[in-house]
């Protein structure tokens, strides 16, 4: 028998086992009345609604559908009223400027636009065949009771279009099926052990990469889902503390939000011994790893992927062999990106200069680009996805990223790796936040920079941080420069914008590599 997948599924399964359960519980206090909170057949009643509403508007099956929107339970609501009605969800980051939001719309052929109060503004030059502003309900919603047409779901088509977060040029449009989105979200919650006794925190935006696939997990399983609209430290230990939060997935920055918090949390820090963060982005420096088992008490959880694999590639949990194993000794196994997840194929393509480059096989992998054959047959050639991203295997399988491929500084003939160098000078007291990029040499070709916030009260000086790192790597390895920041630009997924930190210091040269 071959029942095809379906983001539908999920809710499906929540109405359907834990009706009256309370789904979703919304961000108080946002310029629209919050939705407060709301079963889990409310949740499929208001997808179904907006279905319907859809279908007065003549909107067919493939046709895509734009949101951008902070996390609100309107917005998670849409995947399942959207993508689970046959057509094509495109979640866009929030905090794009009006152009990169138009670009999107226009690019994907958006015919319905669902746009932030907040945001309704700063975006009233964006717009599409249809424009609505989400928390007026009534333009959102066919009346209640009503009944959208069935859609006969098939797998291979796409359920959402992710645009990736443009940290090197243009961001392309990332089909992602309902296939992709089934599967992730299954073998997601199997290696993070989710349960129907789990509590879920909306910390990660569900623009990004569908928020890792948490909204379809965890209504399929019937776990409460908070929804946190803005990141703070001291406001997701609120939430731990009120509603027993027990999961949550973060970029590197969030965990670093939470330890500031807790150094002025009065009481015993929420969630101990039950909270897991899952984290992703860029690497965490160990010592962070090492803080939130010591100082939270949290469970962390490493994972590695791309908005092309939905994303999971591999998943780094500590395991029985490393209980006897002190934070700091664990926290040094947990940097690495993991062990490949259920399904997942890995190998290293070694590159004719001697860089390896990790490429993917498996059912999570992307359908292509939208509207970009010549970029999508780049990326899936051979029939591997190629993640663009440097890296080992080890002989236990579990792979290390290295750095992004362009990340890589070739200083003297030398591969340095910018992300080794980064955690070496992260576990210096006085650092706060670091970016290590190459810039033009006369001499090396190009040769290490480190870009450094320093943390509040704290003083280091550049020949201070520069021994620091020829005392714990090869010296080759260490920056020839040190450069004081106020602070780091950052994507809204927490990530450094390399392109955009090099670009100055590369004006005048044909190519960013010298």
């Amino acid at each position: 028998m071959f029942v095809p997948f379906s983001v539908s599924d999920f809710i499906d399964r929540a109405v359907q086992v834990y009706g009256g359960r309370t789904g979703v519980v919304d961000e108080p206090g946002q310029q629209v009345a919050s939705l407060g909170d709301l079963t889990y057949a409310e949740v499929g009643a208001l997808a179904r609604r907006q279905a319907a509403h859809l279908d007065d508007l003549g909107i067919g099956v493939g046709d895509r559908v734009a949101v951008v929107s902070p996390n609100s339970a309107r917005l998670l609501g849409s995947f399942f009223g959207v993508s689970g009605y046959g057509r094509v969800l495109v979640p866009v980051n929030f905090r794009l400027r009006p152009d990169e939001v138009r670009y999107i719309v226009e690019h994907s052929g958006a015919r319905v636009l669902y746009v932030d109060p907040e945001l309704d503004e700063a975006l009233a030059g964006v717009t599409a065949e249809h424009r609505f502003v989400l928390g007026r309900d009534d333009d959102l919603y066919a009346p209640k009771g009503a009944e959208p047409r069935p859609w006969e779901p098939d797998e291979s088509a796409t359920a959402t279009i992710n645009y990736t977060s443009g940290t090197t040029a243009r961001p392309k449009g990332v089909q992602i099926t309902h296939r992709n989105i089934w599967v992730n979200a299954v073998t997601f919650a199997l290696h993070a052990g989710v349960t129907d006794r789990d509590v879920y925190l909306h910390t990660l935006p569900m623009f990004h990469a569908n928020g890792w696939g948490m909204p379809f997990a965890m209504t399929g399983l019937g776990v409460p889902q908070i929804v946190l609209r803005k990141v703070d430290g001291t406001e997701i230990l609120r939430r731990v503390e009120k509603h027993g939060v027990t999961v949550m997935c973060a970029a590197p920055a969030v965990a670093a939000a939470v330890l500031d918090a807790a150094r002025s949390w009065e009481g015993e820090i929420p969630g101990r011994d039950r909270v897991r963060i899952i984290m992703a982005g860029a690497p965490p420096p160990t010592k962070t790893i090492a803080r939130v088992e010591r100082e939270l008490g949290w469970e962390f959880v490493q994972i590695y992927g791309l908005t092309e694999t939905s994303p999971l590639l591999t998943i780094n949990r500590t395991r029985a062999e490393w209980d006897h194993l002190s934070a700091e000794e664990r926290a040094t196994r947990l940097t690495r990106a993991g062990a490949p997840a259920l399904g997942v194929r890995l190998k290293v393509e070694q590159a004719a200069d001697g860089a390896g480059e990790l490429l993917a096989r498996s059912n999570v992998v992307l359908e292509g680009y939208w509207e970009q054959q010549e970029e999508s047959a780049k990326a899936l050639a051979d029939g591997w996805f190629h993640t663009g991203d440097g890296a080992v295997i080890g002989d236990d399988g579990y792979v290390t990223i290295q750095d992004r491929k362009k990340d890589v500084i070739i200083t003297g003939g030398e591969n340095v790796s910018s992300i080794e160098v980064e955690d070496v000078l992260f576990s210096h007291p006085a650092v706060a936040e670091v970016a290590v990029i190459g810039v033009p040499s006369e001499k090396w070709g190009e040769t290490i920079k480190a870009l450094v916030v320093l943390a509040d009260g704290q003083e280091a000086t550049e020949a201070e941080l520069i021994a620091w790192c020829k005392e714990r790597a090869a010296g080759y390895k260490a920056p020839t420069s040190v450069e004081f920041r106020g602070e780091l630009a950052r994507t809204a997924t927490g990530k450094l914008q390399k392109f955009k930190l090099r670009a100055p210091y590369w004006e005048g040269y044909d190519r960013q590599i010298n």
